[in-house]
């Protein structure tokens, strides 16, 4: 039993004080009720809803068990209050194949911590010339196909392979950035560029991939899902192609929201990221794009490094953030302190869409019935983020030392507590 907790399920539209039942790991009764549990938590002061989903999340496991296994990415996930995250491929064997899928699925088995979706690769190796065999991967349990941070440059490998992955009701994962524009690129290509020498990577890289990724979709009648969009001209054409009724969708990363390109005057490893943080008008659309809901979901685009890769000269170190662990203060700071989203808008944002994206009909929700998947957060907690203190394997973040708001207090996956703050006692 979960009691007198602040109750926020977007895709039922509650938000209300309530009670709720979880009896043999499901959702069993929502309300006001006198209902006895074998064990209970108090909620009162905290928002409770259904636990969050990252629709892609760099797991690292098999091949770069340096940055990330799959037990401490699932535990970092938790952490964050995800209950369900999704693999990307970029692993060593790519995840090319149903061998490779059902290795991710064992591995979060064996982990037993939240649940792992695999995300099956759009090419054999991510090299872009040979489509993976798509129809096994599906079998298999991938949920998407993506070549996680590499572009697929064809654009005839790109039809081909939304023409195919429509067969199986799946959508393809695209980074959209133009290879030709970013390559050797550091950071966004503008004033700060300029002034620190560095190599830039305009905006234009994105929103030209963006376009052609539109329009194959709307030739093949295919899905296509962008992650971690930046710009605003790329919001202002998905904005027009849903309005077409395009079959796409898109997320955006927190960091994103929050850092500039201004931040790289450091020249902090940190702050070196696939696409690049970018300037303030290009925040302000991205918010804009969430307040109307062009953008569909917010993932953290975790991206673990080991603390050596990140300890090179900047054009040398790979991109990356981890950040599972403070997605939801950082959104809590840009959104909810800015009043441009209040509580149920941001946590659609982490429940519903991302379930939508990836076609999971029984996630992201707390309906009678559904998996006792459930997150409860301390929406009033002040704390300072330590990344030595995380629970991912890697500490590449740029917020260490930041003051936040809001703090993951118990997450619970198919009803059992998998994580609870351990600044705070539980007794059942």
């Amino acid at each position: 039993m979960i009691r007198g907790g602040r109750l926020i399920d977007p895709s039922r539209g509650l938000d209300r004080v309530s009670d709720v039942l979880i009896r043999d790991g499901r959702i069993a009764e929502i309300g006001v009720t006198l209902a006895e549990a074998d064990e209970t938590l108090d909620a009162c002061g905290w928002i409770v809803c259904p636990g969050f989903i990252d629709t892609h999340v760099a797991v690292r496991d098999p091949g770069f068990e340096e940055d990330e296994t799959t037990a401490t990415a699932t535990a970092a996930a938790l952490a964050g209050g995800f209950t369900t995250i999704a693999a990307l491929p970029d692993t060593r064997p790519v995840v090319d194949n149903a061998a490779a899928a059902e290795y991710v699925v064992l591995q979060a088995e064996r982990a037993g911590n939240c649940r792992i979706h695999p995300l099956g690769a759009v090419t054999r190796g991510h090299d872009g010339a040979e489509l993976a065999d798509l129809g096994q991967l599906a079998r298999a349990g991938a949920l998407a196909f993506t070549d996680a941070k590499s572009p697929i440059r064809s654009a005839e490998i790109m039809r081909r392979a939304l023409e195919y992955a429509r067969m199986f009701d799946r959508p393809i994962f695209s980074h959209a950035q133009d290879p030709t524009l970013i390559a050797g690129g550091v950071m966004h290509e503008g004033y700060f560029s300029t002034l620190l020498g560095l190599q830039g990577m305009p905006a234009a890289a994105e929103s030209i991939f963006v376009s052609r990724d539109i329009a194959l979709a709307e030739l093949t009648g295919g899905r296509v899902h962008l992650m971690s969009i930046s710009t605003a001209g790329a919001v202002e054409q998905v904005r027009r192609a849903k309005q077409r009724g395009i079959a796409i969708t898109c997320d955006v990363t927190p960091h994103h929201l929050t850092l500039t390109d201004e931040a790289m005057q450091t020249y902090e490893s940190n702050c070196k990221v696939m696409p690049p943080l970018r300037s303030g008008e290009h925040i302000e659309a991205l918010i804009a794009g969430l307040v109307d809901g062009t953008i569909d979901a917010i993932s953290a685009d975790h991206q673990p490094c080991a603390a050596e890769k990140k300890d090179r000269e900047l054009d040398q170190v790979p991109f990356g953030i981890v950040g599972l662990e403070t997605l939801l203060p950082l959104c809590v700071k840009s959104l909810i302190e800015t009043r441009r989203l209040d509580w149920p808008q941001l946590i659609s944002k982490l429940t519903t869409g991302p379930a939508a994206i990836l076609n999971l009909p029984n996630a992201g929700t707390l309906a009678i019935g559904a998996p006792g998947d459930v997150t409860l957060f301390d929406p009033d907690a002040c704390w300072v983020v330590d990344p030595r203190r995380f629970r991912s394997k890697s500490r590449n973040s740029p917020f260490g030392g930041w003051s936040v708001t809001s703090q993951i207090r118990f997450v619970l996956v198919d009803g059992n507590v998998r994580f609870r703050q351990p600044l705070f006692s539980w007794n059942p």
